[in-house]
């Protein structure tokens, strides 16, 4: 039974990135019709309530949100708010869409931290080219700040000094992921309850309240409303719901290995449907990145206690957390 579990929260897994995929390409489409904040606030709210209704409406209701640690609640709960302000900030204030697909690929270096992470968050062993990995892996995010493809270190401060802002957000918005990745493995792990729903609201809410601070100009059209629509339910509320699964019950590293591909599909998506052509600097840091991370999963030996099984979210020697 637990191996059927877990092989069903690993193909959520692989569903989830195929989904996230298309994140970016449409999450800029939308800013730039309705603001930065507006769209994400719009996209967060929508996906939490339905999340939420949706749990009341199996009949589940308060008992779905019930026995998760305290600690799962706030911890991963506070760096799921910051990896989603993070992201669309960083997504909407890019300067342009080069830089929107620039932007994404730094954020597409989680893969390889929740890796490195999980060597001391879950109990990973490490083998000697751990370090390699992660260095190809942040010298493909570092090329993807060189517009041009060059490796002009004068052109590299330009970029930064014009428009530095997105760039940090979206490396920040991939050490937060990694953490939550990990952390959510070794303090919930096959626990049941889903607080995926609660996360998501609470993120609509604290994106709301800034939209409430600072007004923008919002241009609602057909086009908006099916991309709000698509973003809600299958990039948002469905595919971050099939992540948590499989991050506290599936095959951790392999999900995490499979998601090397995201870089690669997410450049593309974005290529194809924000109309940017991809000079063959941005496919070489995309595939930079991707080899960090498959050089990073070549070297962690997986933990005893990481595989689904009921134990699988807390490390030996950890105790019991309290429940709320």
């Amino acid at each position: 039974m637990e191996s059927r579990q877990s092989g069903r929260a690993t193909a959520l897994g692989v569903l989830a990135i195929v989904l996230w995929s298309t994140t970016v390409a449409l999450a800029r489409s939308l800013t730039e019709q309705v603001g930065v904040l507006t769209a994400a606030a719009s996209i967060y709210l929508a996906a939490g309530v339905l999340g939420c209704a949706a749990a009341v409406v199996r009949g589940r209701g308060l008992a779905r949100f019930r026995g998760l640690p305290l600690r799962y609640w706030a911890g991963c709960g506070g760096l799921f708010v910051f990896y989603t302000v993070a992201l669309y900030l960083a997504i909407g204030l890019a300067a342009g869409r080069q830089q929107v697909v620039e932007v994404g690929i730094l954020n597409y270096l989680w893969p390889g931290l929740t890796l490195a992470l999980s060597v001391p968050l879950v109990g990973n062993r490490a083998r000697p080219w751990l370090g390699a990995g992660i260095l190809v892996g942040f010298a493909g995010g570092a090329l993807a700040l060189l517009q041009g493809g060059s490796f002009a270190w004068e052109e590299l401060r330009a970029n930064l000094g014009q428009n530095v802002l997105p760039y940090a957000l979206g490396a920040a918005a991939a050490v937060a992921w990694a953490l939550y990745s990990n952390l959510s493995r070794r303090w919930a792990g096959a626990r049941g309850g889903q607080a995926v729903p609660v996360f998501l609201l609470a993120a609509g809410l604290v994106l709301g309240g800034m939209r409430l601070a600072r007004p923008e100009a919002s241009a609602w059209t057909a086009r908006a409303a099916l991309e709000l629509a698509y973003m809600s339910v299958f990039p948002t509320l469905a595919a971050y719901t099939f992540w948590d699964a499989a991050m506290r019950r599936g095959r951790m590293t392999l999900v995490a290995a499979l998601s090397y591909l995201t870089p690669l599909l997410s450049t593309l998506a974005s290529c194809v449907y924000l109309g940017v052509a991809a000079g063959p600097g941005l496919w070489l840091a995309a595939a930079m990145v991707v080899g960090g991370a498959v050089v990073c999963k070549a070297s962690i030996v997986e933990g005893p206690e990481v595989g689904g099984g009921a134990r699988a979210g807390r490390p030996p020697g950890v105790p019991g957390e309290s429940r709320i």
